[in-house]
């Protein structure tokens, strides 16, 4: 599946570009968001770091994906150069390698070494696809000071190797001039919105994989073909990728409504866009969940090193910077982070935050993908 964060975040960092051509000034006032997920058992990583920060030096190499470290303004750059100057014998080495986790995970498989600390991306999907394609572990559970502090409900491994640090909220934005607010999944089956949505491959695009889990969460195995067959009767279009969708065809007002993320205001009054075109709407007081997290790799040259880096992710002032400069949500409660007054305004947390956990996914979430691709997106 191609990894649709590239694209986003290159958007969202040269959104400002593009402010001369667009005719939106108005903003308008929003709420911030309430706690809320859903809970998993997933064992909570705490402890003390094996290094004391006084000892800390040498290097440490993050394997990551290309756009958290090249994209303007974005987290990584920031991380190291607040680290390094934090642990000044320290030095922080980013690599980004073609296929991210696979990469690992194949070297994993032929004996070759990892070469890296840790990896910084990982979602349940890429966890679950390494731990069915190996024998032995390509990661290990860390003991962090400050894992505690993450919400229960973005916990997604059940064996606490990899530990959020972010999280986005599947949505529908809107333009309201256009369309009313669709309250339900049915609304979006309805005359009033009909030929209205645009929605995203489930199979490139990590948006429109999430908006699919979504809709099998709601309407289960047996009745989520049907759902879409629905939304197809009303006009959906499908595209390969969000930045196709959003920023192409949404921003050019080919359609009032398109499946993207609750913090999308944040952006949008940040560049001064039309905020009557940026509206959230939470289908049934939902959004699903879509957590992102880092791991220490089990051969890791440098164990206590990452598990430092690991925990000053989840300080406050990190989880502030990573949530602005990813316009995701912070992994530790939003009143902990150190966050802007423009981010706690716009970004929405939905009253009902849902997701899959990582033993309802396992063994099932590809046959899903293939059922919904033969049936809808051929």
């Amino acid at each position: 599946m191609t990894d649709e964060r590239v694209s986003r975040r290159a958007y969202l960092a040269t959104a400002g570009t593009g402010i001369a051509m667009l005719a939106g000034c108005s903003s308008g006032g929003g709420d911030p968001g309430t706690e809320g997920e859903t809970a998993t058992d997933t064992p909570v990583t705490t402890g003390t770091p094996t290094a004391t920060p006084e000892s800390l030096s040498g290097t440490l190499t993050v394997a990551t994906y290309s756009s958290w470290v090249e994209d303007e303004g974005a987290a990584g750059p920031w991380l190291k150069q607040t680290f390094e100057e934090r642990y000044p014998d320290v030095t922080v080495e980013y690599v980004t390698p073609d296929g991210e986790v696979s990469h690992y995970v194949q070297r994993k498989q032929q004996g070759a070494p990892i070469d890296a600390d840790m990896y910084v991306g990982l979602n349940v999907d890429q966890l679950i696809t390494a731990d069915s394609n190996l024998d032995t572990d390509l990661f290990d559970t860390p003991q962090l000071s400050n894992g505690r502090k993450v919400k229960d409900g973005l916990r997604f491994d059940p064996q606490g190797r990899a530990i959020p640090y972010d999280t986005g909220y599947i949505s529908v934005v809107f333009d309201e001039s256009e369309v009313p607010r669709p309250e339900t999944f049915t609304d979006l089956t309805e005359p009033e919105w009909e030929d209205g949505l645009l929605a995203q491959n489930a199979q490139t695009a990590a948006t429109g994989r999430a908006f699919l889990l979504w809709t099998i969460k709601e309407f289960g195995t047996d009745g989520y073909l049907d759902y879409w067959r629905d939304l197809q009767a009303n006009g959906v279009t499908i595209l390969d990728s969000w930045t196709e969708s959003y920023s192409n065809a949404y921003m050019n007002g080919e359609r009032p409504m398109v499946v993207s993320y609750s913090t999308d205001q944040v952006f949008a009054n940040r560049y001064d866009y039309d905020m009557t075109r940026h509206q959230v709407a939470a289908l049934n007081g939902q959004g699903y969940a879509n957590p992102e997290g880092m791991a220490r790799f089990a051969d890791s040259d440098s164990p206590d090193l990452a598990a430092v880096f690991m925990d000053f992710m989840l300080t406050a002032e990190a989880q502030g910077e990573i949530a602005v400069r990813n316009v995701q949500f912070p992994a530790i409660p939003e009143s902990e982070a150190a966050l802007t007054e423009e981010f706690q305004t716009y970004a929405k947390v939905p009253d009902q935050p849902v997701t899959f956990t990582y033993d309802e996914l396992q063994g099932n979430v590809e046959g899903w993908v293939e059922d919904w691709a033969r049936e809808i997106a051929q």
